[in-house]
């Protein structure tokens, strides 16, 4: 199975520093919803891991939540493609969950549900937490430099092997590219 794991929040969708907590407030990066009918055409099942810690402090609820989702898959199925799962983490980082990047809990998830071995599986994000998990679990790890993806780069060490990318239609070209040849 050929497997892509994004981030949502800076990858696919415009990121926010006070959260996205509203499907108003959803809003797609120029570019990335047809980045993931690309890779769907390709043959790609596409999955996000996002942490959501605004459930865990109570800045909205799982319901809302679950409708920016439906946004999500929404406008990403007008585009074309198609988001087989969304795996978050709905935790405060004071919870000390195992499923909150950086640690692995969700990318094992994942690793779980699809029964794949995820060496090698292109895992992409704006953040050093997205990259550590997807390093910590031999995910391919791709940086964006949309959302924190900049700050990221400047100010971080990045997991070895670490590719970056402008933002998500240049790291499916640079997988799609890959395939072809």
């Amino acid at each position: 199975m050929k497997l892509v794991i994004l981030d949502r929040d800076g990858v696919i969708n415009v990121d926010s520093s006070q959260f996205i907590k509203s499907p108003a407030e959803w809003k797609p990066i120029p570019g990335s919803l047809e980045a993931i009918a690309r890779l769907n055409q390709a043959g790609y099942r596409v999955v996000v891991a996002t942490n959501q810690s605004g459930v865990g402090r109570g800045l909205f609820d799982m319901d809302t939540l679950n409708a920016i989702h439906e946004k999500m898959h929404r406008a990403t199925n007008l585009a074309g493609g198609r988001i087989d799962a969304v795996f978050y983490c709905p935790h405060a980082q004071a919870a000390g969950c195992d499923c909150r990047k950086p640690k692995p809990g969700l990318f094992k998830r994942i690793s779980e549900c699809y029964n794949v071995n995820l060496t090698g599986v292109p895992a992409i994000g704006d953040s050093l937490r997205d990259l550590t998990a997807a390093h910590e679990t031999g995910c391919r790890p791709m940086l964006v430099l949309t959302g924190k993806g900049e700050k990221t780069q400047r100010e971080c060490e990045l997991p070895p092997g670490t590719t970056v990318y402008a933002d998500l239609a240049a790291a499916v070209d640079e997988l799609l590219r890959e395939k072809r040849a």
